[in-house]
């Protein structure tokens, strides 16, 4: 399997993950990429990132078969509305494309959000940096990467 951004950056901080490669399924969304693991779909995030209407970004992570809150993504960043960015921003502002974004490695580090399920389990799993790869990093060591906090941003 490729080493990807993401899992050069752990490597750099003598940080342990697992590695997943689903690039052979025929998954597209998170639920049917949680699928393809064979992983509980509660222990698989999706990254998605926001602006705010003083043109702030936020990053925030959610279990895949869940859906971003705006308000309470809001609330949790002390911002009066956040929205998503629109698709064709991704990019340039992260360095990722649509469902490859992962909270590490993107070009500026964002303040970043984790739903507060994230507590429930020692680890997660979200986006290796390309499409086709995953990560599962243990939540402490998480924190040595990126800098984020916990809060509940789901309906």
């Amino acid at each position: 399997m490729e080493k990807t951004n993401v899992m050069r950056i752990l490597d750099s901080k003598k940080i342990s993950y697992k590695e997943y490669y689903y690039g052979d399924t025929e998954a597209i969304s998170g639920v049917e990429v949680a699928a393809a693991l064979n992983e509980d779909p509660n222990i698989v995030f999706k990254t998605l990132v926001t602006v705010s209407k003083s043109k702030n970004y936020y990053v925030f992570m959610i279990p895949v078969e869940k859906e971003l809150d705006l308000k309470k993504c809001a609330t949790s960043v002390n911002e009066k509305s956040v929205e998503m960015i629109p698709q064709k921003e991704l990019l340039p502002l992260t360095g990722y494309i649509h469902g490859g974004c992962s909270p590490i490695g993107m070009k500026k580090q964002f303040k970043t959000v984790i739903d507060e399920s994230c507590n429930n389990y020692s680890s997660i799993i979200f986006s290796g940096g390309k499409i086709g790869y995953q990560v599962e990093v243990e939540l402490n060591d998480l924190s040595k990467v990126i800098n984020y906090k916990t809060y509940n941003i789901t309906k």
